[in-house]
C-alpha cells in the first residue's frame, strides 16, 4: 500500500493508484463515511480499506461512478454497505458484468486468477437525475447530467468542501477514453456539470485533481470531437480526424463512436 491519501477539501480525500492512474474517494462525516469507486478487483479493494481504516474506522455507503470495471470489481468486499449508482449502472452490471470479467483476462491475461476470484455485485440502491445522501451530518449529492464517457456517469458533488468528483466525464494525464462513450452528447454534458455545480475542485476518474479551468479546456475539446464528427459525417470527411489534438488513435476511435449516434 504505497498510494497515499491527499485531502482536497475539509475531510474529502482522493486517493490515485498506480493500477490505471485510477482515483478513489473518500468523504468522512461524523459517524460515518462515503466510499466513491472500489477498484478493479478484490486484491484491490483490500487495499483501498487497508488505506480508508488509516481514516476513519467509521462504517461506510459506497458510490460507483459509472459501470467500467475498473470503477466496480471491488464491490463484494464493502457489502452489506449500501450500494449507490445510476439505474443504468446497476443494470450494465447485471447484465455484462461476466462479459466485463472475461474481457479484461482477454486483455490482462497475467492478471486472470486476480479476476477470477471477483464476485460480481451490481449496485442495490438507484437514481435517475438525483441523489442526496446524508454521511454523517453532510449532506453529498449524487447528479446525473448525461450520456457522456458512458450511459450511466454520475458527479459526487460535496458542497459544504466545494470539491466535486467528476468521474470520468473528466480525465487528466490521458486523453479521455471514448471506448463505449456518447461524444455528441458529452460536451453539453460537461457544459451542464459545469454550468450546475460552481465548485473550484474537480476530482478526475483518473489523473491529478484539477480546477475549473482545466476541465473547461476539456468540455471545448470534448465540443471539438462533436463538431469534426458532425462536419465529416456530413462531408464524407474522416480524414478531419487529424484535426483533433488527441493522438490519431483516439481521434479515430471518438470519430467512431460519434459516427454511430449519427447513423442512428
Amino acid at each position: 500500500m504505497n498510494e497515499q491519501w491527499q485531502e482536497v477539501g475539509d475531510r474529502v480525500y482522493v486517493r490515485r493508484h498506480e493500477s490505471f492512474d485510477l482515483n478513489t474517494g473518500l468523504i468522512v462525516g461524523d459517524g460515518h463515511c462515503l466510499v466513491l469507486d472500489t477498484r478493479s478487483s478484490h486484491r484491490e479493494a483490500a487495499d483501498l480499506i487497508d488505506a480508508i481504516r488509516t481514516i476513519t474506522g467509521h462504517p461506510w455507503t459506497v458510490v460507483n461512478s459509472h459501470s467500467h470495471f475498473d470503477h466496480y470489481f471491488g464491490n463484494a468486499l464493502f457489502r452489506p454497505a449500501e450500494i449507490w449508482s445510476h439505474v443504468r449502472c446497476a443494470e450494465e452490471i447485471d447484465v455484462y458484468g461476466e462479459r466485463h470479467r472475461a474481457d479484461v483476462i482477454e486483455r490482462l491475461p497475467d492478471r486472470r486468477a486476480e479476476m477470477e476470484e471477483i464476485a460480481v455485485v451490481p449496485p442495490d440502491h438507484t437514481f435517475t437525475t438525483s441523489a442526496s445522501l446524508d454521511i454523517g451530518g453532510r449532506m453529498v449529492h449524487l447528479r446525473h447530467f448525461g450520456l457522456g464517457h458512458s450511459s450511466n456517469d454520475i458527479v459526487v458533488h460535496v458542497p459544504d468542501a466545494g470539491v466535486v468528483f467528476a468521474g470520468d466525464l473528466v480525465e487528466e494525464g490521458a486523453p479521455p477514453a471514448f471506448g463505449d462513450s456518447y461524444p455528441l452528447d458529452w460536451p453539453n454534458t460537461t457544459a451542464a456539470m459545469l454550468d450546475g455545480l460552481p465548485e473550484p475542485v474537480f476530482v478526475p476518474g483518473h489523473g491529478a485533481v484539477v480546477g475549473r479551468a482545466f476541465v473547461q479546456e476539456q468540455q471545448a475539446e470534448l465540443a471539438l470531437v462533436a463538431e469534426l464528427a458532425a462536419k465529416a459525417h456530413v462531408e464524407g470527411l474522416r480524414d478531419s480526424i487529424t484535426r483533433f489534438p488527441y493522438p490519431e488513435e483516439v481521434s479515430r476511435q471518438a470519430i467512431e463512436r460519434a459516427f454511430l449516434q449519427l447513423d442512428r
